[in-house]
């Protein structure tokens, strides 16, 4: 019995000790691999840019702060060309042929641990050049007229507005002869008086109308030449001064009185 406890002791006790040295590596193996994660987790990733304004053809200046050990970096945009990393932690690029605007850098690649890093930055392009002008767009001619209608004689107004600029403006048609000018007063406003012919037939005619010599438009006009009835002037009474007397009868302004019997009976 005494040999058995003994043995028992001395298992027990050596059980312990092995226990101890186990215990104590494990809990040392945790704590390095929570550090290491936890480092790279909270290790900075950023991308700047200088200047951060520039025109195109501009070298521009980018440094990178990333974990140690990080690989696989690159910096896209669509804004940079000849993008070239340099020792150390930075780039450089020229500015490419772009609009005026801002434009995203992107900054990708792998941590020490593998997991995928990312960071972003920005770049303002401006040439510096005055935006230009745009050209205007010159506005159609128009034509108008003051009625759609008339009879021989009467008197249209006609207005055609055009760009300031232009050379010439008239119109032409049948119903009022043949061509029409018209006087221009500098500011794109030409304006005449087109007389209905006196020889127009009733119906309908076309209107054209012209800007720089080139018709832009055609409108109907109608007419009307059957007009009133004229009524037959009447005789203008005789001036008494133009009257003739008849032989033998007195002037009296009205026809003499015809020969009667009851004369012949008086005379004989």
């Amino acid at each position: 019995m005494r040999k058995a406890l003994t043995f028992s002791a001395i298992a027990l006790a050596s059980s312990m000790a092995l226990a101890v040295p186990t215990a104590a590596f494990a809990a040392d193996s945790t704590s390095t691999a929570h550090s290491a994660s936890a480092s790279a987790e909270a290790a900075p990733v950023a991308l700047k840019i200088s200047p951060s304004t520039a025109k195109p053809g501009d070298s521009v200046q980018m440094s990178m702060e990333v974990p140690d050990g990080s690989t696989n970096l690159s910096i896209s945009s669509e804004a940079l060309n000849n993008v070239k990393m340099t020792d150390g932690r930075g780039a450089t690029a020229t500015v490419a042929k772009v609009a005026d605007g801002n434009y995203g850098v992107s900054l990708t690649g792998s941590g020490p641990d593998g997991h995928k890093l990312q960071a972003t930055a920005q770049i303002t392009v401006k040439d510096g050049k005055p935006t230009p002008k745009p050209t205007p767009t010159p506005s159609a001619s128009t034509l108008s007229l003051s009625q759609d209608h008339g009879k021989p004689g009467d008197k249209i107004q006609v207005t055609i507005k055009t760009a300031p600029n232009e050379k010439s403006a008239f119109i032409k048609s049948d119903a009022f002869g043949g061509q029409v000018n018209l006087k221009n007063d500098g500011k794109g406003v030409w304006t005449g008086t087109a007389v209905v012919a006196k020889d127009v037939k009733t119906g309908y005619y076309g209107v054209d109308a012209f800007a720089g010599g080139k018709k832009f438009d055609t409108v109907k006009f109608s007419t009307d030449a059957t007009g009133p009835v004229t009524p037959k002037p009447k005789p203008a009474p005789l001036d008494p001064s133009q009257h003739k007397t008849p032989k033998g009868s007195v002037n009296t302004g009205q026809a003499p009185i015809g020969w009667v019997p009851s004369d012949a009976a008086d005379n004989g």
